[in-house]
């Protein structure tokens, strides 16, 4: 069975030409690094691919584009508010061949706690493609309770969760719930990846592994081992690298890291922006001290 919860799984950039067009051919070869890099499975069309910028057809055409260029693992964000929209693009992805889905809550909508479980059983009845879970209450403008996950644990097509209220309570308590059934926890915030493996997390689905994916394996190794002490130096870097990321939405910042190393584009789709000669000061500065002490793999 393909393993879709445990390890790390970088949410990627989509790469735009300076025409505003998919780059394709820096899409595969950024697939092509991260792979070789160690990570454990891709998940395009995610917060950090710029999901809300991207056209219907472009979003199926990435979905199949990843699903064939990728050699690991592929998890394709297709979530929307809309219940429909959700069913056809999570279909698509299961016909296209990808491994698994990521079902962002109905932003906007918020609907009440049983429509949220509704919403999440009609996509999962609908495909036999597993499903995961997207808490990201700062996108969605609510929180996806522990309730409401745990009540949709139980569904045979639901596998895990990607956590990212940032709150490690939560964390915690999903963890606690759903020990006795097939379903796994993921964080959706690399600096909480080491405690939130404490206490029982398998994974992550993260920002910061799109521009040091080796580090981001090498610190979710030693948590798999219980190799704290020797964790913690890593796990303060990889803090102090997203704390630097958030002077913008990461989508453009982590482009603009990528885009100094050589990877991409820093071309983003409005309404983001790119970033003024300030912030591109601050994250060459970023960039420069993590690379510093020589332990990085960066």
């Amino acid at each position: 069975m393909v393993n879709l919860t445990h390890g790390v799984f970088p949410a990627i950039v989509t790469p735009f030409d300076e025409n505003d067009n998919v780059d394709y051919d820096a899409f595969a070869k950024n697939i092509h690094r991260l792979e070789e890099d160690g990570v454990d499975g891709i998940v395009p069309c995610g917060s950090t691919g710029e999901r809300p910028t991207i056209k219907l057809e472009e979003h199926k055409r990435i979905i199949e584009f990843t699903s064939e260029e990728a050699s690991k693992p592929v998890i394709v964000g297709t979530g929307s508010p809309s219940t429909e929209s959700s069913i056809e693009l999570t279909q698509h992805a299961e016909k296209v061949g990808a491994d698994g889905a990521l079902i962002i809550g109905p932003y906007y909508s918020s609907p009440s706690d049983q429509g949220l479980i509704k919403h999440h059983r009609e996509i999962a009845d609908a495909t036999d493609l597993p499903l995961l879970l997207y808490n990201h209450p700062d996108g969605m403008g609510f929180n996806l309770s522990p309730d409401v996950i745990a009540e949709l644990a139980t569904h045979p097509n639901i596998v895990g969760v990607k956590e990212s209220s940032g709150k490690l309570n939560q964390v915690n308590e999903l963890c606690n719930r759903t020990s006795d059934i097939d379903f796994d926890v993921m964080i959706g915030w690399d600096s909480l990846l080491l405690p939130a493996m404490s206490v029982g997390s398998t994974g992550i689905i993260g920002t910061c592994s799109n521009v040091i994916p080796k580090d981001i394996k090498t610190l979710w190794e030693l948590a798999k081992k219980d190799n704290y002490s020797e964790a913690l130096d890593l796990h303060q870097k990889v803090c102090t690298f997203e704390q630097d990321l958030l002077i913008e939405h990461p989508s453009i910042t982590v482009k603009y890291i990528m885009s100094l190393l050589g990877y991409v584009d820093p071309h983003v789709r409005k309404p983001q922006y790119p970033l003024d000669n300030k912030k591109k000061d601050e994250l060459k500065k970023t960039l420069k001290e993590y690379r510093q002490d020589g332990t990085t793999n960066l």
